[in-house]
């Protein structure tokens, strides 16, 4: 019962952030000219797919989505790329979208479709980096337990086309953003590392966030990175003065769909956060802390509840194992709530994927701990490999979903009876 109602809330997040139910609410004025549609993102096909639905006049353009993650339209095309970490697809598509925006006026508009995963989506590298660099880039940020905020900010300052150097690409012709956010915060200049909107962030932050974290660059982005060469454009730049940006679907919204399900199976929903960042193991450990709380005391909130929180979590590779930050979370949540009855939980990555397996996430209660060492996985050993995917999949305790056109970034949910 617990796995059916951990799914219907995870199932009506998802759906909250389908993109054919925000678009038609935030369709921009219709041009004098042409209207371009370009996007990049996990879910910037179905985008593509709603916004061509919903548009009553002509357009023609081009999106680059995930590998499997494409959908069918009629007037937009839909390239399929890697991700997390960039391929000569991508590139390619890349190229094309710049090609797309080149040579408008100002009568003519562009439509951003814009999600999370179109940092790696759009591989463009900066001045003196090859496809090569940008790869060594991409798997040193993810390697490095970094926050995605911190991430996208090193991105932009190596990039041809992230920090709002697309949407100047296209000037004079007006850009308009639609955003599905996957981060803490729902800042459109973080997703996907803002390609059509700029940011105030800067070289020397970069440079500071780099040392910070201790994060090696392959050689030709840190050269770049130590030089002033390929300023990102400024906020108040005029290419920018008739552009708007619009956020259609964010983590808020998803968990509060989800809460009213959780109060319509009779439980005290409570949303803990949207915006979860850290080390995932560790936010784990605070969660458990919460779910044992009211377990065992029935404090700060009475049983039944539902705990929801959303955010992006990270995590620092030590191991050589399988799995990710959901996954992860859900591991050292077991371990946290070891031999305690009555709680439930789901962690899974919106978009149906977490990390680079094939699992949107996993589900975990008091049993999980004892379950893997019944089938002869010590679980610290796992946690300390980073191989939650093999442990959940050893006692069946995946969550499979395939992509799910969207993309709001985790979603948590414990249920505590």
């Amino acid at each position: 019962m617990s796995k059916i109602l951990l799914e219907s809330l995870f199932r009506a997040a998802v759906a909250r952030a389908q993109p054919a139910l925000a678009i038609r609410q935030h369709l921009p004025p219709r041009p004098t000219g042409r209207t371009i549609v370009i996007g990049a993102g996990k879910a910037s096909a179905q985008m593509a797919q709603a916004f061509e639905a919903a548009w009553d006049g002509p357009l023609d353009g081009l999106v680059v989505t995930r590998y499997g993650y494409a959908a069918p339209s009629r007037r937009i095309e839909v390239l399929e790329a890697a991700h997390p970490v960039p391929d000569e697809a991508g590139a390619v598509a890349t190229r094309r979208l710049l090609a797309a925006v080149e040579g408008l006026s100002a009568d003519d508009l562009v439509v951003a479709l814009v999600s999370g995963g179109g940092s790696a989506l759009l591989a463009a590298p900066g001045p003196g980096m090859t496809l090569a660099d940008e790869q060594a880039l991409n798997s040193a940020l993810l390697a490095s337990g970094a926050p995605i905020g911190v991430m996208n900010a090193i991105r932009k300052e190596l990039s041809a086309v992230k920090g709002g150097r697309l949407a100047a690409r296209a000037a004079p012709a007006r850009v308009a953003t639609l955003v599905v956010s996957d981060v803490p915060g729902d800042d459109p200049a973080v997703v996907a590392s803002g390609p059509t909107v700029p940011s105030d962030s800067s070289r020397a932050e970069a440079r500071r966030l780099v040392a910070l974290y201790g994060i090696t660059l392959p050689p030709a982005a840190a050269a770049l990175l130590a030089s002033e060469a390929n300023p990102a454009p400024r906020p108040d730049d005029p290419v920018f003065a008739r552009n708007s940006v619009e956020v259609i679907a964010s983590a808020a919204l998803s968990l509060e769909a989800a809460a009213d399900i959780a109060r319509g199976a009779g439980l005290d929903a409570r949303i803990l956060s949207d915006a979860v960042e850290g080390e995932s193991r560790e936010v784990a450990k605070v969660h458990a802390a919460i779910a044992r709380e009211i377990a065992v005391r029935n404090r700060p909130f009475e049983k039944p509840t539902a705990l929801l929180s959303g955010g992006e979590t990270t995590v620092t590779l030590r191991g050589k194992g399988r799995g990710g930050r959901n996954a992860e979370f859900l591991l050292a949540f077991a371990l946290a709530v070891d031999g305690i009855d009555g709680i439930s939980a789901l962690a899974a990555d919106t978009d149906g994927i977490d990390g680079t397996e094939d699992n949107a996430g996993a589900f975990a209660d008091g049993t999980t701990a004892q379950r893997l060492r019944a089938a002869g996985i010590d679980p610290l050993a796992a946690l300390a490999d980073n191989d939650a995917y093999g442990a959940f999949a050893a006692i069946g305790d995946l969550f499979v979903t395939g992509p799910t056109g969207t993309n709001v970034n985790d979603f948590r949910a414990i249920l505590v009876r």
